[in-house]
């Protein structure tokens, strides 16, 4: 498929697409649309801003656009899972602007709000339901929702919500589904975990994967500091000041980080605004609302939002914290370099964070560039955990923990003995 002219879709949806200007399908939309408008089921497999949504958003308005049905009460036709709000918001928004020229009704369903409103639009009906999970099992328990006449069932960011526990969740939500059904499954990455569940989840499903694991985000430029936790602020200062730098987000690995942070950057002039998991979904909203008009120059996050932002024009993507899992790199950087836009990716590592940073060049296939301006070497981080592989010797900042200037390291690259103290004999206590 080169053009959604040639997929065999209803009027109102070519209208919708022709609205949104919409001419030529990204790979994961040429791959997986014809598939699922045959009924198949699809594992999907690409990076964030490549179009999935609209991959299984499309073959399902068509679908239940085309039969003019219903919607009963209580009992969606469609129901599609997300990690979190942000993203089951979107996924919303992606459906309200495809399905505008078809009388459908969709509901959203999360935590973090009155669950009052979702009731009342659930009794209602409606043909799509899109939820995160702990919601949904609360409703389903109060017996707000029944899945028994489900027909489609989509998973989104599927490796996302295996990183967040919901695994158990899952399985209690997959074993209230009917049998006979069609699932579509889509995923940024696909380790051995997911591959697990899709055979549990899907039937003979047409398996797409325009995204190989060994790969990051193209179009964005990556680049690595060495620098320690108490020079990060004045670095990402200096960084945030430049011309270029419009629009950015700022990943933390705390949520008491992220709200230190943006107070901090906010005190120096630079407008900032933190967002979290503890904040309560009004304030998300309002903190991504006002980060989409640009009254605020950065957003603070954790982890939680690295699969929740959709927004264009993020010119910048920084890892203040080096994340604790290699694929959370690619979805963090995966906020900028949208739609076909550039972008640019900074990671401020530690010597703490070292241990990170190897697995998240393992896992992209290359070595970060170091960016070209470095920081002087700093002391080390007096509250850092000790490296057990230095045997207490100062590492330094440079790439392979010695290997450039200030190292002790022979051309093999071993360490050698030159420069070093020998070690004193250290006299027995004697117990009295």
């Amino acid at each position: 498929m080169k053009t959604f002219d040639e997929l065999d879709l209803i009027a109102p949806l070519k209208r919708a697409i022709s609205d949104e200007n919409y001419t030529t399908p990204t790979p994961i939309q040429a791959q997986t649309i014809p598939a699922a408008l045959q009924g198949r089921d699809v594992l999907g497999c690409a990076q964030t801003g490549t179009g999935k949504t609209a991959a299984f958003a499309l073959p399902i308005l068509n679908l239940i656009g085309a039969e003019h049905r219903k919607a009963a009460p209580n009992r969606p036709q469609v129901l599609v899972l997300a990690p979190t709000r942000e993203l089951a918001i979107q996924i919303g928004e992606s459906f309200a602007t495809y399905g505008k020229h078809l009388r459908l009704r969709h509901v959203l369903v999360y935590g973090g709000v009155s669950q009052g409103n979702q009731v009342r639009a659930l009794n209602r009906g409606a043909h799509i339901l899109v939820a995160t999970p702990g919601r949904l099992i609360d409703l389903m328990d109060q017996g707000h929702i029944d899945l028994r006449q489900l027909e489609m069932f989509v998973l989104d960011e599927a490796d996302r919500m295996l990183d967040m526990g919901f695994l158990p969740a899952l399985r209690r939500i997959i074993s209230e589904l009917p049998q006979r059904r069609q699932s579509l499954f889509f995923s940024a990455t696909m380790p051995p975990k997911i591959t697990d569940l899709s055979q549990s989840l899907l039937r003979d499903p047409v398996t797409v994967n325009v995204t190989p694991k060994s790969t990051s985000v193209e179009r964005i430029e990556q680049q690595l500091y060495f620098v320690e936790k108490g020079g990060k602020q004045k670095l990402l200062e200096k960084i945030i000041g430049g011309e270029s730098a419009s629009r950015a987000i700022v990943f933390t690995r705390t949520k008491r980080g992220a709200n230190v942070l943006a107070e901090k950057l906010d005190n120096n002039g630079i407008r900032a605004v933190a967002i979290h998991g503890n904040k309560s979904q009004s304030a998300r909203q309002r903190a991504l609302e006002a980060f989409r008009r640009n009254k605020v120059q950065v957003l603070v996050a954790t982890d939680v939002a690295a699969r929740g932002i959709d927004i264009d024009g993020v010119t910048h993507v920084v890892n203040y914290d080096i994340p604790n899992e290699p694929e959370s790199y690619v979805h963090r950087i995966g906020r900028t370099g949208r739609a076909g836009a550039e972008g640019i990716a900074i990671s401020f590592c530690s010597d703490a964070e070292r241990g990170e940073l190897r697995e998240i060049e393992k896992f992209i296939g290359m070595k970060l560039p170091l960016a070209p301006d470095q920081p002087p070497q700093q002391p080390r981080d007096p509250n850092a955990p000790k490296n057990p592989q230095s045997k207490g010797a100062r590492r330094s900042p440079y790439r392979g923990g010695g290997r450039g200037k200030g190292g002790n390291y022979g051309a093999s690259g071993e360490q050698s003995n030159a420069g070093r103290r020998p070690r004193r004999k250290q006299r027995a206590k004697q117990i009295n």
